[in-house]
C-alpha cells in the first residue's frame, strides 16, 4: 500500500514537481465534488490503459474517501504501467477540509 498524505500532496504542487492528479470516481461523482486540479479517468478506463501516460510525472489517484478505487488505480499503475503513483489518504472529501494556510 503506497499512500501519500493531503500534506504530503500539498508540498509536492507548491514544490513544483511533476504531479498529475487522477480522480478514479465516475463522471457523476466527479461533477459533485472534485479537487481543482484533478481530472476524471475512471478507474475502468485505468485498467484498460484508456489515459496518457508520462513516465516522468507522478500519479496520484483520488477517490471520495481515500482507499478502494483509488488504491486499486494506484496499484495498476505501479504494477501494469511502470508509474509512480500513490492513493491520496483520505480522499476527496479530506482534501476539502483542509486549510494549508
Amino acid at each position: 500500500m503506497k499512500s501519500i498524505t493531503k500534506e504530503m500532496l500539498h508540498e509536492m504542487l507548491i514544490s513544483g514537481k511533476k504531479v498529475h492528479l487522477i480522480d478514479v470516481r465516475t463522471d457523476e461523482e466527479f461533477n459533485l465534488n472534485h479537487i481543482p486540479q484533478a481530472v476524471n479517468i475512471p478507474i475502468e478506463a485505468i485498467e484498460n490503459g484508456h489515459f496518457s501516460k508520462d513516465q516522468t510525472s507522478i500519479y496520484i489517484t483520488i477517490c471520495g474517501k481515500g482507499g478502494g478505487r483509488s488504491e486499486k488505480a494506484s496499484q495498476i499503475l505501479r504494477d501494469h504501467f511502470q508509474l509512480e503513483s500513490y492513493f491520496l489518504d483520505g480522499g476527496t472529501f479530506g482534501w476539502q477540509f483542509t486549510s494549508f494556510d
